[in-house]
């Protein structure tokens, strides 16, 4: 009987030390799964200070382009001449938006050149705004004296793709948009999305180009990709969480369960006989 009670109380006391283990190692492992899951999720984590290049974003333009070039002098009936007349425009002027403007524009042709009135073909690709500006002031020296041109992009958009809240095409007002801005717009990123494997596509010279970046880090600051172009492409790839959930979704956990219990009834009936 001793025995039978010292051995009871063993169990019981191990019992109770067991009680205490289990949820504290079940704590640990939440802890560490945490710790993994912030280094995944969370963006800029160095915690280094940083110093970011003094890079200036001037933009060149490029075919496709569709321009709004204004002249403004004071002999305003030679003016007339070389202004696109204007007519209902549908502009989102200040914010951002969707889809493609109807504001009649000056469209750079894929070898570059732009058709302009009375002087004819200028080009205008691989310049920037300035470059552009100079170039018309010199065609139309002889014709108009010290002239004022604006020159505005109308169709400066990028594309946001993949694991945000709102994925579209986006055109930009301003000209200039950052990385950032650009996944901002799209209403940031899901908790779903794979954060240090961001991919921009540009087309530099004809050809596509693909840069990764990876937002955990604030490296990004410093990127070429950190401006974004017109008609940059952004994809954001889904982590293995959502791949997998994708893999096993209702339809196939289905199918398995019944693969799985058409096995065992098999297996059953050959061991039964």
């Amino acid at each position: 009987m001793k025995f039978d009670v010292f051995f009871s109380k063993k169990i019981n006391l191990k019992s109770k030390k067991n009680y205490f283990i289990f949820p504290l190692l079940i704590f640990l492992l939440l802890s560490l799964n945490s710790c993994h899951q912030k280094e995944k999720i969370v963006y800029f984590q160095e915690n280094k200070t940083s110093e970011f290049k003094n890079y200036t974003y001037n933009p060149k333009f490029k075919a496709d382009d569709l321009l709004s070039i204004n002249i403004i002098a004071q002999d305003e009936a030679t003016v007339k001449l070389f202004n696109m007349p204007y007519g209902n425009v549908n502009q989102n002027v200040g914010g951002y938006s969707t889809g493609n403007l109807s504001q009649p524009g000056y469209l750079i042709s894929s070898d570059g050149f732009i058709d302009f009135p009375i002087i004819g073909k200028i080009k205008l690709s691989g310049l920037t705004r300035q470059e552009a500006i100079d170039t018309i002031k010199e065609k139309l020296k002889s014709f108009i004296q010290d002239p004022l041109i604006i020159i505005r992009m109308l169709n400066y958009k990028v594309t946001v793709l993949g694991e945000v809240k709102n994925p579209g095409t986006f055109t930009i007002p301003n000209e200039r948009i950052t990385l950032l801005e650009a996944i901002g717009i799209a209403g940031d990123l899901e908790i779903t999305a794979k954060r240090n494997n961001i991919l921009v596509l540009r087309e530099v010279d004809g050809k596509l180009t693909e840069t990764r970046i990876d937002l955990t880090k604030k490296d990004v600051f410093n990127s070429s990709v950190y401006y974004l172009q017109q008609n940059d492409v952004v994809y954001i790839e889904p982590n293995r969480v959502k791949m997998n959930s994708a893999l096993y979704n209702t339809a196939n956990v289905s199918t398995g369960i019944s693969i799985i219990s058409l096995l065992v009834t098999i297996t059953l009936l050959f061991f039964k006989k």
